[in-house]
């Protein structure tokens, strides 16, 4: 018996990178999971990667309620409930203070910030007693990461977000927690460092840079946001975990 058999869980952002490696991961244990993301093409490869009899994919885009209205349509007609959500969707590019616009600020925001509450929110009527809620952050949020900005400051209201709804949520069992990862191998961390020439050497840098000697896969990443969806980590509440090969560590 897998760990999570008969649960039903939702993995935003999850048609590749980390989110496809979770959904994967909690197939894998036993959930019937739901993607979402706003690429229709890459979340129907990914429901063939995870398995057609384990995954529905819903085409959304977290900063927009109607998609998240559809999305929990899809999960309610299934009639389970909900007992893990990882609220994963996100964006980040580069740009300076100096550089910043509006546009940049809004759209950044929208997404990691407005999207992941809303994302939250309307789960709540869904949510069974003592689910499990996994926010993706990063540790950007606790550095001072040149031309990021906006991003950093926006994962670090995620971090917040995880305090307060731990407190909010108590009385019901559900626990709120946050995997902040760094330099993890994906394709949307590729490409927020441009062409693949600048890719190629900001990684071979930040490989450089991070104690454990290379970048992460997204399956490690998953291996921890599993843990956190499982009642192995009855008692962990409001944490927020790293998987970043000790750069914010050491």
């Amino acid at each position: 018996m897998e760990q999570l058999d008969g649960k039903t869980a939702v993995i935003t952002g999850g048609s590749s990178g980390i989110g496809l490696a979770t959904a994967v991961k909690l197939a894998d244990e036993g959930s019937f999971v739901f993607i979402t993301g706003r690429r229709e093409t890459e979340l129907e490869a990914a429901v063939k990667t995870i398995g057609a009899d384990r995954a529905t994919a819903v085409v959304g885009d977290v900063a927009k309620p109607e998609d998240l209205d559809r999305l929990y349509e899809a999960v309610q007609a299934r009639g389970k409930g909900l007992d893990v959500l990882v609220a994963n969707a996100g964006i980040a590019s580069f740009m300076s203070l100096e550089q910043t616009t509006e546009e940049h600020f809004d759209s950044t925001f929208a997404v990691n910030v407005r999207g992941m509450l809303f994302t939250v929110q309307k789960a709540l009527p869904l949510l069974n007693d003592h689910a499990s809620i996994i926010l993706v952050g990063s540790t950007a949020a606790d550095r001072g990461m040149e031309a990021f900005g906006a991003y950093s400051a926006s994962k670090a209201a995620v971090r917040s977000f995880a305090r307060t709804w731990s407190t909010e949520l108590k009385d019901r069992g559900i626990r709120v927690n946050v995997v902040s990862p760094a330099w993890i191998e994906t394709p949307g961390g590729t490409a927020a460092f441009g062409d693949e020439d600048t890719a190629r050497a900001m990684k071979e840098h930040v490989a450089a840079t991070v104690p454990k000697g290379r970048m992460g896969q997204p399956e490690e990443a998953a291996a921890v946001l599993s843990f956190l969806a499982s009642e192995q980590s009855s008692y962990v509440v409001g944490s927020n975990i790293y998987v970043d090969g000790g750069t914010n560590q050491i």
